[in-house]
């Protein structure tokens, strides 16, 4: 498990003890920022690993 899994869960366990409405949406908005620069995360990193195994974009 990573730091922003642990965020995450973190995040959730808090969103389901709160009962403020202000507090649910603030927390849920950043369970979801997390998610969104996880998933970003992975893509650049899969784009990344493309272009350094791609001979085609090695220059001398």
């Amino acid at each position: 498990m990573d730091e922003q899994d642990w965020i995450i869960r973190e995040l959730e366990q808090l969103f389901d003890s709160s009962r403020d409405y202000k507090q649910k949406a603030l927390l849920k908005a950043a369970a979801d920022l997390i998610r969104e620069q996880k998933t970003r995360k992975e893509q650049l990193q899969g784009e990344l690993d493309g272009t350094l195994w791609s001979p085609g974009n090695w220059r001398n």
